[in-house]
């Protein structure tokens, strides 16, 4: 700041001569004048003024008027607060082409990379890249339009939905020719991916048996993921045996009996007689279906896997169901068919004893079936795990039987447990089973056996209520080392919230 008046002390008319890149371009400029007040911007445009190696220099001259020192009292300041250039090719105010070009790039790597990610998480080009994949599975399966699916759902109507689980709802539909499909919807919000659902088309349409699930067929279409299964009345074989009380199916021995058998001739398919040889994973009762007749169809084949695909057996995608996967598999990722033969195993006690196999009594206990059967075996009254339910109406002979190829098939050792189609040879009566030995260094306990005793018989006493046998369901979820659990296409509960909030 400076004093503005005509005395001696101002600093005059504050002229200056201006020189750009060296070229004179204003002589006598007197910014006092030009501004017209303090504080206020003046423009001025020069021609054919060219910027060299990115440097304009601006030199400003004193034009030799006005005074010459400065005053001895005052307060000075600068005469020109700030500079800023822009090209004449545009406006006053307006960005630079070089302000406009930055902006432009800073744009365009930000829309790539919002792309990029939404690219990296299926959401763009998901279905095409399915559809392709699918057609490169030459599957034999069929394809259905999604005005096909939507008119034999009736667009999907709540009335027909019959569950729901973590790969989404599942509907009950009717095809124009009478047949009845249920249809498998994958959710926005599903933690299955593009893997699990163009593995489980690739494996189940390859794979034709009386006690595997048929797939009619799949739709790929808009934003839609939906397989198409044939429809099977009686549910699943978890909800039958201990789900809720009012969905419970009274199952007397000899079909219980026929449901191990055709477990086991499934399983037995997958492993050696069919050309693709298949380790399912995920075998549990939640994962065995009923038809009209109450024989089994194992379903979900998301988690399959060949067993060729690697011939060291050793998996780094553990995937499977806490409570029914085989020890050396949870543990060390050893995978081959005898970890099927093991969830058999858990799945054959759960049959006889009509229990799920984990049973939480609080929430610092855990109640195991295979703990229970190996203590009753040491204290030599195996009888005691079949289902009260049945009472005194079942064949103990072959109760011990299946009782006795569950234990074998759970050995610890995976070289002990017998193959699939040796176990249908001592369900069917045709071999003898042999002893099991426990390798545990377990001595019974007494006071745990009765514990688990009273727990299990006061359930049985209560009609195995719903609530203590939900809690038990509840804790039967998926377990996975980098990737979720296939899910059941008849989950035995239908309250979706239950999923969100364990994912």
């Amino acid at each position: 700041m400076f004093t503005d008046d005509q005395t001696y002390a101002s600093l005059g008319r504050r002229v200056f001569d201006i020189y750009l890149q060296g070229k004179p371009v204003q002589k006598d400029f007197n910014i006092a004048k030009e501004a017209g007040g303090v504080g206020k911007e003046v423009i001025k445009q020069f021609k054919n003024i060219f910027v060299n190696s990115s440097t304009l220099e601006i030199r400003l001259y004193w034009a030799g008027k006005g005074t010459q020192f400065l005053p001895n009292r005052s307060v000075y300041g600068p005469l020109i607060s700030a500079i800023s250039v822009e090209s004449a090719d545009s406006p006053p105010g307006s960005l630079s082409a070089r302000a406009v070009v930055g902006i432009v790039v800073a744009a365009a790597v930000i829309i790539i990379l919002v792309f990029g990610i939404l690219w990296w998480k299926g959401c763009f080009g998901k279905k095409k890249t399915l559809a392709r994949e699918l057609r490169s599975l030459d599957v034999q399966t069929g394809l259905f339009t999604l005005r096909q699916i939507k008119a034999a759902t009736n667009n999907f109507d709540i009335s027909n939905k019959i569950g729901e689980g973590g790969f989404g709802p599942v509907y009950k539909g009717c095809l124009p020719n009478g047949t009845l499909i249920a249809v498998k919807q994958l959710s926005s919000k599903s933690k299955q991916g593009n893997r699990e659902f163009l593995n489980e088309i690739g494996m189940i349409s390859a794979l034709q048996h009386p006690y595997l699930v048929k797939l009619h067929g799949c739709c790929v279409e808009g934003d839609q993921l939906l397989l198409i299964y044939e429809y099977l009345e009686n549910n699943s074989l978890a909800r039958a045996l201990f789900g809720p009380e009012e969905h419970q199916i009274k199952l007397d021995w000899p079909t219980r009996q026929k449901i191990c058998v055709g477990i086991a001739r499934g399983l037995a398919y997958l492993h050696e007689e069919s050309r693709l040889k298949v380790v399912h994973r995920d075998i549990k009762a939640t994962n065995v279906l009923l038809d009209t007749n109450l024989d089994p169809k194992i379903s979900d084949f998301g988690l399959a896997k060949l067993d060729e695909e690697d011939n060291t057996h050793i998996s780094t995608r553990i995937a499977g169901t806490y409570g029914y996967m085989a020890p050396e598999y949870a543990m060390h990722g050893y995978l081959t068919d005898k970890a099927d033969v093991y969830s058999f195993g858990i799945v054959a006690l759960e049959i006889v004893s009509g229990k799920s196999n984990t049973m939480f009594r609080s929430k610092e206990e855990a109640f195991y079936l295979l703990d229970w059967a190996h203590l009753l075996k040491e204290r030599g009254d195996l009888l005691e795990l079949v289902d009260r339910r049945l009472g005194l109406d079942f064949n103990k002979k072959e109760a011990m039987v299946v009782i006795n190829v569950a234990l074998l098939c759970t050995n610890v050792t995976s070289n002990l447990r017998p193959s699939m189609s040796l176990v249908v040879s001592f369900l069917e009566g045709r071999t003898v089973v042999p002893e099991f030995v426990s390798d545990s260094s377990e001595v019974m306990d007494e006071k745990k056996l009765e514990v688990m005793r009273q727990y299990y018989y006061q359930m049985e006493e209560n009609n195995l209520s719903t609530t203590s046998q939900s809690q038990s369901i509840l804790n039967d979820g998926p377990w996975t080392a980098t990737s979720s659990s296939a899910v059941d296409l008849y989950p035995v509960h239908l309250d979706s919230s239950y999923w969100e909030e364990r994912n």
